[in-house]
C-alpha cells in the first residue's frame, strides 16, 4: 500500500464500512431467497453457496472490527509515550496487505501485537516501572551547623559545688612616692569585693520509639549529635549575651565596658574602631587577645578598599586566618550585626564546667509499656567575669 500510513481511526472506519457492505450483501441474498421461497421456487446450490460465503465473511469482519476497537481502547489514548499506532501497524503488516489485496471472500488476517516494555507505572500492557527499585544513599543529609568558637577563647576550669566565689580587687589607692630620710612613709590601700557566679543547667530532650531506634541504625547517633549541638548553640549565646536573670548566665557582653575612643581619628572607619578598642583595653592594663563580631561585619571589613580600589585587609586569594591588628577575629552569628567585642578573653573571664555535656536515655511515665525512650541532653556550667574592664563592647558604625 502506498501513501501515508493510515491511522487507527481510518482503519477502523474502513473495516466498519466493509462490515456494513457485507451485512447488506447478506440481506440481499436473504431477500432473494425469501422471494423465491414465496413463489415456490427451490433455491439453487449456487445461491446457498453464495449465502454461506457472505455470512462467513460478515462474521470474520465482525470479529476483526471488535478486536481492533478493543486494542485501540487499550493502547491508544492512555499511552503517554510516542510509538507507532495500532492502525499503522495493522496496515503495514504483510499478512494484512496480502489478505486485503486478494479481495477475500473467506478467511481472515491476524495482527499480533506485543506490548512495548516501558517504565510506566500505569495499569497497561508493558508497564514495568513498579519493578525498579530506587537508589537510596546511606545515612541522613543533616542540616547545616554553626561552628562554635566563643568557648575556645576563654580559660577553662572545673567546679565542685553550685557556686563559684572569687575575690575581686575593685580599688587601689597608690601613694607610693620618694621619701626623705627620717620622713613618714605614705600609706596606700586596696579595696576587695566578693563576687560569685552560680552554675546553670542548659538542657533539652527528644522522645523516640524503641522500634525506631532499633530499625534505623543511624537514628540514635544522629539524635545524640543533634542534642549535643543544641546545647552548644544555646551555650554560645549564653556566654556572649546571657543577662544573668533567672537561669541565664551573666554573659560577656552585659558585663563588658562600653567603647570609648581615646581620640577621634581622621576619616575614621570600622578598622580604626577596632584598633581604638584594643587601645582602651590596653590602657586598662588588659591587652586584648581577640575580636568577636558578626560574619556580616567581618565581610564588610574584608571588602574595604583604598582610593585605588585595592583591598586593605589581605589578598582575596590568600589563605591567612582572619586577623585584625594582629589579633584573631572570631565571626559568629551569636553576636548582633554592627556590634563587636574586643578583650583579654583568657585573663578577663573563665568557664567552669560542673556537668560535661552528655546524653542520657530513660523511661518517663508510661514510656516503658509504650516502647518509648526519652533522650535527655544537658550540661551545667558557670561563667566568671573577673575583670569587666578587660572587655570592650560597642558599635562598628555600619548601621545608622
Amino acid at each position: 500500500m502506498s501513501g501515508e500510513p493510515k491511522t487507527a481511526e481510518q482503519l477502523a472506519a474502513e473495516v466498519k464500512a466493509a462490515h456494513e457492505k457485507s451485512v447488506n450483501a447478506v440481506k440481499a441474498i436473504a431477500e432473494e431467497a425469501l422471494g423465491k421461497a414465496k413463489s415456490g421456487e427451490e433455491l439453487s446450490a449456487k445461491i446457498k453457496e453464495t449465502a454461506d460465503e457472505a455470512l462467513l465473511k460478515m462474521n470474520e469482519l465482525t470479529g476483526q472490527m471488535t478486536e481492533l476497537e478493543q486494542k485501540m481502547a487499550r493502547r491508544g489514548e492512555n499511552d503517554p509515550e510516542e510509538r507507532k499506532s495500532l492502525g499503522q501497524r495493522f496496515v503495514e503488516s504483510e499478512d494484512v496487505k496480502s489478505w486485503m489485496e486478494s479481495s477475500p471472500t473467506s478467511g481472515k488476517a491476524d495482527l499480533r501485537v506485543k506490548a512495548d516494555l516501558t517504565t510506566l507505572t500505569t495499569d497497561a500492557d508493558g508497564s514495568v516501572g513498579d519493578g525498579g527499585a530506587p537508589t537510596r544513599l546511606p545515612g541522613v543529609q543533616e542540616l547545616a551547623q554553626r561552628r562554635m568558637t566563643v568557648r575556645d577563647l576563654l580559660s577553662q576550669g572545673r567546679m565542685d559545688g553550685n557556686t563559684i566565689e572569687y575575690v575581686q580587687e575593685t580599688g587601689f589607692n597608690n601613694n607610693a612616692a620618694p621619701v626623705a630620710e627620717g620622713a613618714t612613709k605614705p600609706q596606700s590601700d586596696i579595696k576587695l569585693d566578693l563576687k560569685s557566679s552560680s552554675a546553670k543547667v542548659i538542657a533539652h530532650w527528644m522522645k523516640a520509639s524503641r522500634q525506631a531506634l532499633d530499625d534505623v541504625s543511624v537514628l540514635r547517633s544522629m539524635i545524640d549529635q543533634r542534642l549535643i549541638y543544641g546545647l552548644s548553640f544555646a551555650e554560645e549565646n549564653q556566654l556572649l549575651n546571657g543577662d544573668g536573670t533567672g537561669q541565664n548566665l551573666s554573659g560577656l557582653v552585659p558585663n563588658a565596658t562600653a567603647y570609648s575612643e581615646a581620640f577621634a581619628p581622621t576619616a575614621g572607619t570600622a578598622i580604626d574602631t577596632m584598633r581604638l578598642a584594643m587601645l582602651q583595653a590596653a590602657l586598662a592594663e588588659y591587652p586584648a587577645t581577640g575580636h568577636v563580631m558578626n560574619p556580616t561585619d567581618w565581610a564588610r571589613i574584608e571588602l574595604t578598599k583604598d582610593a585605588d580600589g585595592r583591598y586593605i585587609i589581605g589578598n582575596p586569594q590568600g589563605t591567612i586566618s582572619p586577623t585584625l591588628w594582629g589579633l584573631p577575629v572570631v565571626a559568629t552569628q551569636a553576636m548582633a550585626v554592627d556590634k563587636f567585642l574586643t578583650g583579654a578573653f583568657k585573663l578577663g573571664a573563665q568557664i567552669f564546667d560542673r556537668w560535661d555535656a552528655r546524653v542520657e536515655a530513660g523511661f518517663v511515665d508510661k514510656d516503658f509499656i509504650n516502647n518509648m525512650v526519652t533522650l535527655l541532653a544537658e550540661e551545667r556550667l558557670a561563667l566568671a567575669v573577673y575583670r569587666p574592664e578587660a572587655f570592650i563592647y560597642g558599635d562598628l558604625g555600619f548601621v545608622a
